[in-house]
């Protein structure tokens, strides 16, 4: 089973509780009050006694509210932003129509998306690479039009804030997703997050780490699903190419 096929079937294993589990369960057909909501329904559960499939039914369930936030988020949702959101995260046609009703629950609702981002940061707050690439996602679908609304942009910067990415932070990972303004695209330090004057050594060893944390293996087992890694992979690539610049232009080996 595919990870939207857990989404609605990891209700009754996993009950995430707060407004991310109340969506789900209002899709899933089970009471709210059956659920493990915290504090009136707002807080974050945790991920105590449950298995791998619990952090990415709730990532994914993040993904889908976030996006369906994001796209509504210039006052207009658009066909294109729909259809960015099915080609990006590749949603097998027979699973469509229960990720369509979890999207348009969340498009409808009269909350703002700071709920459901305060409890997404909650539950991955020790894996901030987890919650990047959450982020990552939103940038694909901010974009998808072909243009970035100051909505969007405002949007992303405050979840950003909630995910707890400071100022410096969210600027490297729209370096990362939107490019730079030169025309040599993005600065290539700002996307390895090093300063300019760090040691041939510092580069390389900041290489390696960056490698490591975002390597699909290491996110996979802390929660981003298999249908995910190609954003992922793309990261990669970003800091593989960020690299490849800073070894030419310092003639490292």
């Amino acid at each position: 089973m595919s990870i939207w096929g857990k989404v609605i079937g990891g209700v009754a294993g996993f009950a995430l509780g707060g407004p991310l589990g109340a969506i789900l369960g209002a899709v899933a057909g089970h009471q709210v009050d059956k659920m493990k909501a915290a504090e009136g329904g707002a807080g974050p559960s945790t991920f105590t006694g449950y298995g791998p499939d619990a952090r990415q039914v709730a990532f994914t369930t993040a993904i889908i509210v976030l996006s369906a936030k994001m796209a509504k988020a210039d006052g207009q949702v658009t066909s294109d932003e729909i259809a960015a959101f099915k080609r990006i995260f590749h949603i097998p046609p027979d699973e469509q129509k229960s990720v369509a009703e979890i999207w348009g629950r969340a498009k409808e609702d009269a909350a703002g998306y700071e709920p459901y981002a305060k409890q997404i940061a909650g539950l991955f707050a020790r894996e901030p690479e987890v919650l990047e690439e959450l982020l990552g996602a939103l940038f694909h679908i901010a974009k998808a039009d072909g243009v970035m609304h100051p909505k969007e942009m405002e949007m992303l910067a405050n979840v950003a804030m909630i995910f707890g990415f400071d100022a410096h932070a969210f600027e490297r990972i729209k370096h990362i997703h939107l490019g730079g303004d030169a025309a040599g695209g993005a600065d290539p330090y700002e996307i390895l997050d090093i300063h300019r004057n760090a040691s041939d050594a510092e580069v390389k060893k900041r290489y390696r780490d960056l490698i490591r944390e975002n390597h699909p293996d290491a996110l996979m087992a802390k929660g981003v699903p298999q249908e995910f890694i190609d954003l992922a992979n793309e990261k990669m690539a970003a800091i593989n190419a960020a690299y490849d610049r800073i070894e030419k232009e310092r003639g490292l080996r």
